[in-house]
């Protein structure tokens, strides 16, 4: 019997715990033929989730836990997920049931049929603004333009991976994840299957634009170094146009006989110049704070207790 396990990280989730079992539990028993796992990543709570999953663990020991010592992020939660579990394949689900149970057997079908990572791609998108869906969508195109990777547009971290997906990206350690891209990078045999995203069930977003704007950073930088380039793509031009503004100062003090004030010349090569300046440096320091990032060479995250067993790190 091959094992299936469902991962699920969950920061401040105490609200939609109750409703997302309840239809996980109808699932799992409406498919005899696998054995589940239930992996909850507890991404530092401070509410009762952690109580809740233990309750839960309680009365259904198909569900398991890893409790971090504080709050790591969605990301590093996705991993330390990967690194517990222990099906032959593993399903990431979020915890706010937007992410439909019910999918879950059309996702095993075609792992079945020999696809490596069945991917959820969303029709439609309830329950979110107009400038989050315009933005997401912006995003992507960007992130395609920018990397030599094939993105799939409108995915969000709900699919199907085999095990050797999953010892894969076991293998990246990178302290700044982006896993849509890390998804697409280590390649395999994939499906897309389209769903309609759902409302949260309960409870509000843990994201904010800021968290978003992160995340799309890290998503651009993670994988390409195309923004460096931007230097000599910005210089060129730029060159050209100091060399035809020059070239028009003079001809017009020889042809007109006009003085041209020498400080407001001066003043605006300036700021042009500087504002280039720093936005050549801030890219290069968003790459050198990854550089730093990853020389500590830390630990991805610490775990408080696994199943109720205190770990100590080691």
């Amino acid at each position: 019997m091959k094992k299936v396990s469902i991962i699920i990280p969950a920061y401040n989730e105490e609200e939609s715990l109750p409703f997302l079992y309840e239809r996980l539990n109808s699932l799992m028993n409406g498919l005899t033929s696998y054995e589940f796992e239930i992996l909850f990543v507890n991404d530092g709570s401070k509410d009762k989730t952690i109580e809740l999953i233990k309750e839960l663990r309680e009365k259904d020991k198909r569900i398991n836990y890893v409790d971090f010592s504080r709050n790591f992020g969605k990301e590093i939660a996705m991993i330390a997920g990967l690194d517990y579990a222990t099906g032959d394949c593993a399903i990431f689900m979020d915890a706010d049931l937007q992410d439909p149970p019910e999918l879950v057997p059309e996702l095993i079908k075609y792992w079945e049929e020999g696809y490596d990572d069945v991917y959820a791609r969303r029709k439609s998108r309830k329950g979110e603004t107009w400038l989050k869906k315009f933005t997401s969508k912006m995003y992507y195109k960007v992130l395609q333009s920018l990397t030599r990777i094939e993105i799939q547009r409108d995915t969000g971290d709900f699919r199907l991976l085999d095990r050797r997906c999953i010892n894969a990206l076991k293998k990246m350690r990178e302290s700044q994840r982006c896993s849509k891209s890390m998804f697409s990078w280590i390649g395999y045999k994939k499906k897309e299957v389209l769903y309609d995203r759902d409302p949260r069930i309960a409870g509000k977003t843990k994201w904010n634009y800021k968290k978003l704007i992160d995340l799309a950073i890290d998503g651009i930088t993670s994988f390409t170094t195309s923004p460096l380039r931007i230097a000599t793509y910005l210089s060129i031009p730029t060159f050209f146009a100091l060399i035809i503004y020059f070239i028009y100062v003079i001809v017009k003090c020889i042809t007109q006989s006009v003085a041209i004030q020498a400080f407001q010349a001066i003043i605006l090569l300036v700021l042009f110049f500087s504002g280039v300046q720093i936005i050549l440096i801030g890219i290069i320091g968003e790459y050198l704070g990854r550089i730093f990032n990853e020389s500590k060479n830390r630990p991805l995250y610490l775990v408080n207790e696994y199943n109720g067993e205190r770990e100590n790190n080691d």
